[in-house]
């Protein structure tokens, strides 16, 4: 089986040849820890962790690297204001590192709950920003970037001047880029419209601040990713990773500081996972349109009708293929949970299969197998592999019914594929049942029984009731408003 991944820089699938045989290093952009994770988040990172998971699965090392972005978020270079880390702590009235940990510990606790393995390593840009002023220096000393004003700005112009390229992943053009450039305020300093800050100065306002060469200041928002991932990958890796949203600026920013610093290009595979949309629309708090990945969970929001288990919502996700615009909507959680249970059901009831080795299967599990792993190998095709899962599904309730058959051997390999594909690749986890949901209906239905044991003047089995569940630690208790419980 060879591996396939859609390169974003060719725009076409390509057989993954890593640099050093049997490893992947792959760096994924991390999350701007100035507000709650938001499901959009969640579907690039669960993109990449299903990714992650099938590298492994298929036999690579991997050495994952994912950032935390905890500085120098700046939405336009010419206004340090636009600081999404000072604006917030202006909101809240919190110190900058305040707002980082309480924004961290949240994104954290989101991705475990989504059963996300941890990356091999998680840098922040506060914790690189010696290694940020040497690149931003060596590409000073090398002519790609110029100081202004106590600000440092990448030359995007001078970039092209020497037949390098700036666009070529987002396939913009450089003279269109010039031409629509709006006139901002702050690009006084700039010799181009198009050049981006490495380094800004910082106002007598800005809390967060490190000395330079240039004076007080703070990092650039794209300078971070190019320190963090040569240093912990080297100066061209496998695969980067990230949102769309990110292929311009940030992506086509991290190619030009690393082939103008290194003269290499920095990475061989550029993947991007599409966006996430609610109800056919675009998520967004200004329309109202949006909810936080919890209250997905808890069922705390005005679009689904119920609550979802974490792995539901995985599954959901993965039902589409990360290249692909996917739309969440009641329907399609009911319909997900739906397949989900039936799947679970079916790893449950292939453990009580007796094998038969007398009789032929018309099942093919080599030919299923082979199906199955190639959608994993052909881009990480996820619907396509679930889809496969199902045919096997399938089979398991036929096998259940008598209708199939299958040898021990097949049985065994089937069992370990199947839980090798469900737990271990797509990352689910089997629900346990709500017992406290089940005891509520079924205290109800007892309720219910002795009232009309009580009505019909039946008392010694109204009583018998009330007195069994006593025993059992169940208090019934009658008021005005009708017969409620406690748990003693």
């Amino acid at each position: 089986m060879q591996l396939k991944i859609y390169n974003s820089l060719t725009g076409e699938k390509e057989i993954f040849k890593p640099i050093l045989d049997g490893n992947v290093g792959m760096y994924v952009c991390g999350p701007t820890v100035y507000s709650n994770v938001h499901l959009g988040n969640v579907r690039t990172f669960l993109s990449f962790d299903f990714i992650y998971r099938s590298l492994m699965h298929l036999g690579y090392k991997v050495r994952y690297v994912r950032n935390i972005t905890d500085a120098g978020h700046l939405t336009d270079d010419g206004d340090v204001n636009n600081d999404r880390f000072v604006k917030q702590t202006r909101l809240e009235k919190l110190e900058p590192m305040e707002i980082v940990q309480k924004y961290t510990v949240d994104f954290h606790k989101v991705l475990e709950m989504f059963n996300f393995l941890p990356p091999n390593i998680e840098p922040t840009a506060t914790g690189h920003i010696v290694e940020q002023i040497e690149l931003t220096q060596k590409l000073i000393e090398k002519g790609f970037a110029y100081e202004s004003n106590g600000s440092v700005y990448f030359d995007v112009l001078e970039y092209n001047r020497r037949g390098l390229n700036y666009g070529e992943l987002s396939k913009r053009n450089i003279e269109e880029l010039f031409a629509n450039t709006r006139d901002l305020d702050g690009q006084g300093e700039k010799k181009n419209p198009q050049d981006f800050a490495l380094w800004k100065k910082a106002s007598p306002a800005h809390i967060m601040r490190w000395n330079s060469p240039w004076g007080e200041g703070f990092p650039g928002w794209h300078l971070e990713c190019t320190a963090m991932s040569t240093k912990y990958l080297g100066e061209t890796f496998d695969i980067h990773g990230g949102g769309m949203d990110l292929k311009f600026p940030h992506h086509e920013c991290e190619i030009a500081q690393g082939k103008a610093c290194n003269d290499a290009a920095p990475v061989n595979y550029w993947m991007h996972a599409n966006m996430l949309t609610m109800n056919s629309q675009r998520m967004s708090k200004s329309t109202g349109n949006y909810i936080l990945p919890m209250q997905l969970v808890t069922g705390e929001n005005d679009f689904f009708e119920k609550s979802f288990h974490p792995s539901i919502v995985r599954f959901c996700f993965l039902q589409a293929h990360y290249r692909s615009v996917l739309d969440i909507s009641n329907d399609a959680m009911i319909a997900s949970e739906k397949g989900f249970i039936r799947l679970m059901e079916a790893v449950k009831v292939l453990n009580s299969i007796t094998p038969n080795d007398e009789k032929q299967s018309a099942f093919s599990l080599e030919e299923w197998k082979n199906k199955a792993y190639d959608a994993l190998t052909d881009d990480f095709n996820s619907p396509v592999l679930i889809a496969h899962l199902f045919e096997a599904v399938k089979y398991i309730f036929a096998l259940n019914d008598g209708k199939e058959t299958i040898s021990t051997k097949d049985l065994e390999e089937l069992k370990s594929t199947l839980n090798a594909l469900i737990f271990d690749v797509l990352g689910l986890q089997t629900v346990e049942e709500n017992n406290n949901e089940k005891l509520d209906q079924t205290l109800k239905v007892l309720i219910e029984l002795r009232n009309q044991a009580r009505k019909s003047k039946n008392f010694e089995l109204s009583d018998q009731i009330r007195d069994k569940l006593l025993a059992e630690g169940i208090e019934l208790k009658d008021g005005r408003d009708g017969t409620t419980y406690v748990l003693n």
